[in-house]
């Protein structure tokens, strides 16, 4: 069948989190299942910096707006792994800085900005290729089922092709003013609390969760999370409404950059039957955050997060103070809200034999943290699928995480160590806390904790199970509409 991905991020030329991931490596597995896929994704400034002046595939698509047109350019990717990538070349709405936002807030036309996105792939695909069914990612491609089940109703040609929403993270709804809904050329009538309205906004999510054929999410978990007011985010409603259309799919992760065996960002490779490269990653680690003298004993706990409260991160400062007196070092990396950058690093300073920061993204670093660390934490609040923990288990990494989401799914605590991690339950810091020590505890048991380690490094994290799943997805909703 021929798969159409619709998003507004794609490793590795635009990526802010897990979506883009996605978007990258799970087109890839399709077209290895002998599917033909292609991707759609916009043209940012920070892609054309990779990819200057890419082939014109279409010199002019018209997208309308109510009293002007815009002209998009379809851009060649080019093709890998089997997968056509296409950009959508619109060079005032998408050669910015950011991609969303900037530090002051949000771009004032992101309803316009990802409303083109959609139409433009519509349009594109009518003349490259009508596709069986359309897959799209989160608020920013949300409109393109409702776009179909609105003002292309009719279309001969599109009129049963169907749409699967894929949401990443329910927490970003894409909220804006009542005349978005004019200033897309939406009929009226979608304006409604049994539609797109949601406290008086437009709710791009809502629209896109209503209108598609099929919602996945990226666990099981976090399907049935988002059926509930702790974490629906005011559509638990519409999730329950939606639930015999609702699915969970673990993600997978990319073997071939994730592979301890074959990594070219570590200092030493090593596999689950040989694990002695592991013990130099550990040590290249420690210098590369300016620790000595760590002894075999210490455990080596290891951090890669944006820094945010939805990230655990106010657990962690809570705690620190307790957790600087075990026999533990904490290295930690990741940007994000500026009170926990600066919180964190005055912590780094009052405790700079237990805890160092740095504060950037750096994905060599990332790769380090991985295969150096013995141990990784990930307390989130939420976390709708998570690759971390998946990453950490395939470097024998033990992860110690707070039972939500994917995570819970992924993560199993057995008595004695006998799983593949630790976890926590509630919003309690010294509920993570006593994971940590069960976890340090578990940590001076050499035997058991390598027992543990190659346990997690030989689970099956690869795309071919979840691939699998989003093609019995794409063919339900195909049957449905035949």
């Amino acid at each position: 069948m021929h798969i159409v991905f619709a998003a507004s991020e794609c490793s590795p030329w635009a990526k802010l989190g897990g979506m883009a991931d996605v978007v990258s490596a799970l087109p890839r597995a399709l077209a290895k299942l002998g599917h033909r896929v292609s991707v759609f994704l916009p043209y940012y400034r920070q892609v054309a910096k990779s990819v200057p002046n890419p082939p014109v595939v279409l010199p002019s698509v018209t997208i309308p707006f109510p009293s002007y047109n815009r002209f998009v350019r379809i851009l060649d990717g080019g093709n890998k792994g089997g997968v056509q990538t296409y950009f959508i070349d619109c060079a005032e709405l998408f050669d910015r800085e950011h991609f969303y936002e900037t530090p002051s807030g949000d771009y004032s036309d992101n309803a316009e900005r990802f409303g083109l996105l959609c139409r433009s792939v519509i349009e594109a695909s009518k003349m490259l290729g009508v596709p069986d069914v359309f897959h799209v990612h989160d608020w920013q491609a949300a409109m393109l089922p409702v776009m179909l089940g609105s003002i292309y109703y009719f279309d001969p040609v599109l009129r049963h092709v169907p749409s699967v929403l894929t949401i990443h993270n329910a927490g970003h709804q894409g909220w804006f003013p009542p005349q978005t809904i004019e200033e897309l050329l939406l009929p009226p009538d979608l304006f409604t609390v049994e539609k797109l309205a949601h406290y008086d906004k437009v709710d791009f999510l809502k629209g896109g969760i209503l209108y598609a054929d099929a919602i996945t999410t990226v666990s099981r978990k976090y399907a049935e999370e988002l059926q509930t007011s702790e974490f629906g985010n005011g559509l638990e409603g519409v999730f329950r409404q939606r639930s015999s259309d609702l699915l969970g799919i673990t993600n997978g992760i990319d073997s071939e950059e994730w592979n301890p065996a074959t990594d070219s960002h570590i200092a030493a490779h090593y596999t689950p039957e040989n694990l002695a490269g592991k013990k130099e990653c550990r040590r290249d680690l420690l210098h590369a955050y300016g620790l000595e003298n760590v002894g075999d004993d210490t455990a080596v706990i290891g951090v890669v997060s944006r820094f945010a409260t939805q990230k655990g991160f106010d657990f962690i400062v809570e705690i620190m103070d307790r957790l600087v007196q075990e026999d533990m070092v904490l290295l930690i990396l990741g940007r994000g809200e500026e009170y926990y950058e600066s919180l964190l690093v005055e912590m780094a300073d009052r405790h700079p034999g237990k805890v160092r920061v740095q504060v950037k993204f750096d994905n060599v670093m990332a790769h380090k943290i991985e295969a150096g660390a013995d141990m990784f934490l990930m307390p989130s609040r939420y976390e709708p699928g998570g690759l971390n923990q998946l990453y950490s288990l395939k470097y024998g990494t033990i992860p110690v995480v707070r039972a939500t989401g994917g995570l819970d799914d992924t993560i199993d605590e057995q008595p004695n160590g006998g799983g593949n991690g630790f976890k926590f339950w509630g919003y309690s810091a010294w509920a993570l806390f006593d994971a940590l020590k069960r976890a340090l505890e578990t940590f001076r048991n050499k035997q058991e904790w390598a027992q543990m380690m190659q346990r997690g490094m030989a689970e099956d994290f690869s795309w071919d199970k979840p691939a699998a799943e989003y093609v019995r997805v794409y063919e339900r909703v195909i049957q449905n509409r035949s």
